[in-house]
Order: C-alpha cells, then sequence, then structure tokens
C-alpha cells in the first residue's frame, strides 16, 4: 500500500466531516424538537382544540363494530392512556410523542340508544361524490394525530387488535408548514397552494355556542365530527391563471388575505365591490359560499389534511355541534361554489364525537353500557 492509499484525501476528509456535522445537526435538532405530549383525558378528548397547533401527520381509521359497544369503547379508552403515557409494549418502543386519538361513534350505534340524540342523522348523499359502499358511514372514527408518521399506523394497530371490530377504510395525511393568522392561530397550506382553515370557533366563547354539545345530557362535552375524503384536480387547477385561481377560493394565494382587503384573519367584507360595482369576493368564490352569514348556521372547526395517495386531495375533518352547520354549508356550496368543480369525494361518514374520559369514567361510558 503506497502513502497515497493509506492517507486520506483531504476531499475525502472534508466529506467526512461535513457528513459527521450534519448527523450531529440532525441528531441536535431532534433533540430541540421532541413535541410535549397531550394529556388524553379531560372533559373533551384531545385532537379537536389540543393542541392548539395540529401535529402535522393524520391518520383516520373508520372501522364497524359487532359486539356490544361499551366494553370496545372502554377498552379502546385504556388502550389510549397506556399509548399516550409510552407504557404501552405495542408501541414498539417508538415515543409516543404528541399523539392524540378521538374517537367516534357512527349512527347506526346511536341510534340504538335514542334516534333523537345528537350524532344519530347521517349525511344525505351529495353531488361530486363517487364512494364506494364500505367507504360510505361506519360505526367507530379514530382520528389519530402526531408529530411522528410512524406513530399513528403502529397506535392503530394496537387500538384494533380487538375483537368485534373490522376495520372498513383509513386515509393518511399530512400538513405543511403552519402560516401565522393571529394570536397563536396558524394554518397550514393545502395543495391547491391556499391558506387553509383560517375561519373558525378560536374563542371559548364561540366554541361553546358552535363546537361542543351542552349538557347535562349524556354526549355533553362531545361533538359532532364529519370525514370527507376528496381527490382534488390540481393539475386542471393549476392551469388557471393566479387571479383566476383567487377568484375560486376568494383569499390572495400568496398573503390568505380576503380579496376583500384587511388581514389574513380578517373575515371577508362581503358587501365590498370595486367601483364598477362587481363584488371583490366573487359571488361564487369559495369563502362567500361557506360564509355562516351566507349559510345561516354556526362555524365548523377545521383539522383539514393533505394527501397524496390514493390521489392528490385533502382528507376534511370538521368538528361540530349540529350536523345541520355541515350539511347547510354543503347545500350552499352545491349552488354556486367554484371550487367543487375541482373536487371529488371517495368517502365520507359523521360521527358523534364522545365526551371525555379518565379513568374514573371510561370512554363511552355516559352512552353505553359496560
Amino acid at each position: 500500500m503506497n502513502s497515497a492509499e493509506r492517507r486520506p484525501s483531504r476531499r475525502a476528509f472534508l466529506g467526512a466531516a461535513a457528513a459527521a456535522g450534519l448527523v450531529a445537526g440532525c441528531h441536535a435538532a431532534s433533540q430541540e424538537t421532541k413535541p410535549a405530549p397531550v394529556p388524553p383525558t379531560g372533559v373533551h378528548q384531545a385532537g379537536i382544540t389540543l393542541p392548539q397547533q395540529p401535529q402535522s401527520q393524520l391518520l383516520v381509521v373508520v372501522a364497524d363494530v359487532s359486539v356490544a359497544p361499551g366494553f370496545v369503547l372502554a377498552e379502546l379508552g385504556r388502550r389510549i392512556m397506556t399509548l399516550t403515557a409510552g407504557t404501552d409494549d405495542r408501541l414498539l418502543g417508538l415515543p409516543p410523542g404528541d399523539l392524540t386519538v378521538t374517537v367516534g361513534v357512527g349512527p347506526r350505534l346511536v341510534q340504538t340508544l335514542d334516534p333523537q340524540l345528537p350524532g344519530a342523522k347521517d349525511l344525505p348523499p351529495a353531488a361530486h361524490e363517487t364512494i364506494a359502499p364500505a367507504d360510505r358511514g361506519g360505526d367507530l372514527l379514530l382520528q389519530l394525530c402526531a408529530s411522528d408518521p410512524l406513530v399513528p399506523p403502529i397506535a392503530a394497530a394496537a387500538l384494533l387488535a380487538q375483537p368485534g371490530i373490522r376495520e372498513r377504510w383509513r386515509q393518511s395525511g399530512g400538513r405543511g408548514p403552519h402560516l401565522p393568522v393571529s394570536d397563536g392561530l396558524t394554518a397550514p397550506r393545502n395543495l391547491l397552494g391556499f391558506v387553509d382553515g383560517i375561519i373558525g370557533p378560536h374563542t371559548p366563547a364561540e366554541q361553546q355556542r358552535d363546537l361542543w354539545l351542552p349538557g347535562p345530557a349524556p354526549v355533553a362535552g362531545g361533538t359532532i365530527a364529519v370525514v370527507r375524503r376528496m381527490t382534488l384536480d390540481v393539475a386542471r387547477f393549476a392551469a388557471l391563471p393566479v387571479a383566476a385561481q383567487e377568484a375560486v377560493f376568494g383569499r390572495r394565494r400568496d398573503t390568505g388575505i380576503p380579496l376583500s382587503g384587511g388581514v389574513i384573519a380578517d373575515g371577508p367584507d362581503l358587501g365590498a365591490k370595486t367601483p364598477d360595482g362587481r363584488y371583490l369576493v366573487p359571488a361564487s368564490a369559495h369563502i362567500r359560499r361557506a360564509h355562516a352569514n351566507v349559510v345561516g348556521a354556526g362555524l365548523m372547526l377545521r383539522r383539514s389534511y393533505s394527501m397524496d395517495t390514493p390521489a392528490p386531495g385533502l382528507l376534511f375533518v370538521s368538528f361540530q355541534n349540529d350536523l345541520h352547520t355541515f350539511t347547510a354549508t354543503l347545500a350552499s356550496m352545491e349552488t354556486a361554489d367554484a371550487l367543487l368543480p375541482f373536487t371529488t369525494t371517495t368517502a365520507s361518514g359523521t360521527f358523534l364525537i364522545l365526551p371525555g374520559f379518565d379513568e374514573r369514567r371510561p370512554l363511552g361510558s355516559t352512552l353505553f353500557p359496560l
């Protein structure tokens, strides 16, 4: 072996040093960005308003239940507590981080208790849907959110491994970087390039009015979820001029500010017009057709995620204390919303999100006997 073979070249040395520095840098970054755990127990389930900034990864699993739901739900609650605490071997050694699991039950199960209870009504069919029978409805919703993409599917396997649960469909999604909206509130962009989920019941008063189911009924502290998997015609939308894209949404693409002006957190001024009498926010703009004042209903809280498989699209989850909020909004959109022609819904369901739970009050025990 000659001396050149014995001594590493300067390039090799610098390359190795850079690689070592990169590894050290990644390690340091991972140590600095450990997400804080989210308590799973309380008046409300986690994964709705806590954490305030939703985690970057979402997995939705919809299943059917063929046994008495009380025992299934109570066991799910116990497993959620051990999984989020990091004491469950079924997590395969992974730290749970900021894992949250939100559980809901479908209309069939609620109707067995009382057809008048919130959550007993199903979603009617709608336009722009192509849904297989197995992808519509369902008895059980599991919404799993975390910063680590490995955690939700592993936690889901642990939750589903009990008799009487048969999975229907699942879908994962992710959220991009969050843009500041106001006072700690943030929102991500969707696959069409626009900031998504700006308006919602963010204050405690708004959440009490439009989000949480009131007491003293057995559903107090819960809410109603709507889950929709939608494909997006990204290529056709991207072919539009920017001004046409902004007219579809009613917001500026770069800033998220309404076309009527103001700041990103502002609601649109629906009466604002140009000097020649045209609405600044077009009549068919999404933020007009879905606006609470136009719809005549309350606000909905959205935790929507982008997806790339089975096709580019959006995994839409909304929470509201009255299903009419969603159905009336969708009906308003179907009359004129310029966004709908770029969407096709391929899975859909509504679920009663159960009240919060703890060690002494099992999940679902206010509704389903053990």
